[in-house]
């Protein structure tokens, strides 16, 4: 007896079953990820940091995929598959972590993940490759623009330096500095921020480009060549932009240019990528020829048939998915209250030879992070004129509070150059020379929290904030400490983190 098809109700009893254990184990992993979808997702979406405003369309694009390609999975369909239950374990590993920990990218990963290995797991790995697109396309919605938050920064130079190489073409007097354009008269004065970099066009025109290239082209490799163009497509476009930009500026009304013409441009150059996207797809379809025939053909049936036959009395791959997916998503979803760690007792100190003076926090470091980020900074000077100034930050409850301190120096006109890792007295610090037309100073930085732990690593901060988050439930308390110094040798930036010493006892001497 067969169990997939049946020619007087359409499924058999195992099919039957095996189709609403599947129902029970998306219905609890929605459960499970009831924050993500009630909370994080929406919040991720509307985000001005992360400009995600297409993230809404990605997963009704994913299920109209599956709406469309439902003939083919029920042909597809055979028997249950223990390989795809042994999938459903990392993506259960990764969602806990995520969900627990307030890790969005976790989250919507593990998602993705199990969005594929469940209907792998219930009806075999031929469902799996159908389900394989419309799982990989939710991906697109893991925010992406504050991760890659260096990618931003050279996105902006380039936009920037491209623009003004440009506008001397065409004959604009123009200056540049870092990530801002202005006329040479003063004029009007343009800065390529992180909105301008272009990296939300990037993301948008490529979620565009593959539901576009999965219905216009018929093989994968077809799709992946239309869908590589996505991105220096959108990169040109941002360039025309912010070259367009600056020239009704610089020959028409700043004003203007600045307004009402820098809010709705954007759509105008969206609107030429687009037709860009649509005619390279033309072009690779004319280069590479229609398939013949629709190509090569499986035998559906036949090879449903084999799946099906795979699959008499196979439920129990199946009932081993539920029995992996429920309890998990049940934990996972009676997350108790997170407690707040007590914050890292360290202070700036004085240091012998050095006189030293507070210096405020800047009108950014007071607007932008969250309220209960305490900031302590102190310029240290020495009597030969030497100098370094140190930055302690403290974050809070938002892990918005502690950041890579690589992120501001290159919008601003500097190279960040020679990044490296060196080990002052136990303590990791990671050493850069930041240069500028002026000379080139030292920077350096660590992180710590409040039970001693320290690294330089941003990747190994994030990790064991999402495990104490996770397993211990508890929310660290990170402290980041940066350095500016006048000279950039690792001998005088580890003499300076030396002397530093932050912990409770250096607290008590100052005290």
């Amino acid at each position: 007896m067969e169990d997939a098809k049946d020619t007087s109700n359409g499924l058999g009893p195992c099919a039957k079953l095996r189709l609403a254990l599947m129902c029970a184990a998306f219905a609890a992993v929605a459960w499970g990820f009831q924050t993500l979808l009630l909370s994080h997702a929406p919040s991720v979406f509307a985000d001005p940091k992360e400009d995600m405003s297409f993230g809404w369309y990605v997963p009704l694009f994913a299920l109209y995929v599956v709406w469309t390609e439902r003939k083919a999975l029920r042909e597809a369909a055979g028997g249950a598959s223990w390989a795809g239950t042994a999938a459903l374990l990392p993506f259960l590993a990764i969602g806990f972590l995520g969900t627990r920990g307030i890790q969005v990218r976790f989250e919507m990963l593990a998602f993705a993940g199990l969005s594929l290995a469940i209907p792998w797991a219930f009806w075999g790995g031929r469902v799996a490759k159908k389900m394989l697109f419309p799982s990989l396309f939710l991906l697109f919605c893991i925010p992406l623009a504050s991760f890659l938050d260096i990618v931003t920064v050279h996105l902006r130079l380039f936009a920037s330096s491209a623009a003004y190489e440009l506008l001397r073409g065409f004959g604009a007097e123009v200056v540049r500095r870092g990530t801002m354009l202005a006329a040479a008269d003063g004029s009007f004065e343009i800065d390529v921020a992180e909105p301008c970099s272009g990296l939300r066009s990037i993301f948008a025109l490529m979620a565009l480009t593959a539901g576009y290239a999965y219905f216009n082209q018929p093989t994968w490799l077809r799709r992946a060549l239309l869908f590589a163009t996505s991105v220096p497509l959108a990169i040109l476009g941002n360039v025309a932009r912010i070259l367009s930009i600056c020239l009704v500026a610089n020959f028409a009304s700043p004003d203007f240019a600045t307004g009402f013409y820098h809010d709705y441009s954007g759509y105008v150059v969206f609107v030429v990528a687009i037709l860009l996207m649509v005619a390279a797809g033309e072009l690779i379809t004319r280069v590479a020829g229609r398939l013949h025939g629709g190509g090569r053909k499986e035998s559906d049936a036949d090879g449903t048939t084999r799946a099906a036959r795979r699959g008499v009395g196979g439920a129990a791959p199946a009932f081993a998915a539920l029995a992996l997916i429920v309890p998990a998503m049940l934990y996972q979803a009676a997350t108790p209250e997170v407690t707040v760690a007590e914050p890292p007792e360290i202070h700036l100190g004085e240091i012998p030879g050095y006189d030293w003076k507070a210096l405020e926090p800047s009108e950014a470091e007071l607007t932008i992070l969250p309220a209960d980020t305490t900031i302590e900074k102190r310029m240290y000077t020495a009597r030969s004129g030497d100098w370094f100034q140190v930055s302690l930050v403290i974050g809070g409850k938002s892990k918005s509070s502690i950041h890579r301190p690589e992120l501001c120096l290159p919008a601003q006109g500097f190279l960040m150059t020679d990044p490296r890792t060196a080990t002052v007295d136990g303590t990791e610090w990671r050493f850069i020379t930041v240069r500028s037309p002026d000379g080139a100073i030292g920077f350096a930085y660590t992180f710590l929290n409040q039970e001693g732990y320290r690294t330089a690593s941003h990747v190994k901060r994030i990790f064991r904030d999402t495990w104490d988050r996770s397993v211990l439930n508890r929310i660290d308390r990170w402290a980041m400490v940066t350095i500016n110094a006048a000279r950039a040798d690792d001998a005088s930036l580890s003499d300076i983190a030396r002397r530093l010493r932050l912990d409770k006892a250096a607290a008590g001497r100052e005290k």
